[in-house]
């Protein structure tokens, strides 16, 4: 049986988190999240940091040597070339831990919770796509209030993906999450009960 590879995505601060919470806590599915793998791409004295200190200057690392990821949204959520720089580093060590993530589990199905599936150009790495999304207003106070943003900084990060409409006509599951918490997570018991995909 060819393994069942879920690709949950979505806006910034849409709910994948809630989702993928219930999909391990509920289901004990796997997870594996681009998040995770980004930020380990940029730990103290890999060479990623090394190159991103060597571009920015040292103001762009905290005091113990880790990434000031503040001063680095400021210059990446305002600067798309930038932003395309630091991405053409990550993404492709983010691609190989998922690959070799997957080559080496046993579970029949897999959840890759990643943020910017289209944008890094994933989606050949999953089955299905399930994209989580709200009305963009609800998105934005959300988002405003997790990172302590004011308006324009939360509307630079959304505006720094793909726009929801675009994923949502490329999604195999679209979870409404404007409505409670509740009605998302049905939706999810319902989704993952379809047949698979692929």
């Amino acid at each position: 049986m060819t393994k069942r590879i879920i690709g949950l995505t979505g806006g910034i601060a849409t709910g994948k988190t809630t989702v993928t919470n219930y999909l391990a806590s509920t289901y004990n599915l796997p997870i594996l999240d681009a998040d995770i793998y980004a930020r380990e791409a940029v730990s103290v004295g890999s060479p990623i940091l090394g190159a991103i200190a060597e571009r920015y200057g040292q103001q762009i690392l905290l005091g113990d040597g880790n990434l000031n990821r503040q001063k680095l949204g400021e210059i990446i959520f305002n600067r798309e070339d930038e932003r395309n720089w630091i991405e053409s580093l990550i993404h492709p060590y983010v691609r190989h831990r998922f690959v070799e993530a997957i080559t080496q589990s046993s579970s029949q199905i897999l959840v890759l919770v990643v943020p910017l599936l289209f944008e890094a150009g994933m989606t050949d790495l999953v089955t299905e796509i399930w994209v989580v999304h709200c009305p963009e207003e609800q998105q934005l106070q959300r988002l405003m209030q997790r990172n302590q943003l004011n308006r324009q900084q939360a509307q630079a990060r959304i505006n720094s993906q793909l726009s929801i409409a675009e994923k949502l006509a490329r999604a195999n599951v679209v979870l409404d999450n404007s409505s409670s918490l509740e009605v998302l997570l049905k939706q999810v018991d319902i989704a993952l009960k379809l047949p698979s995909v692929n």
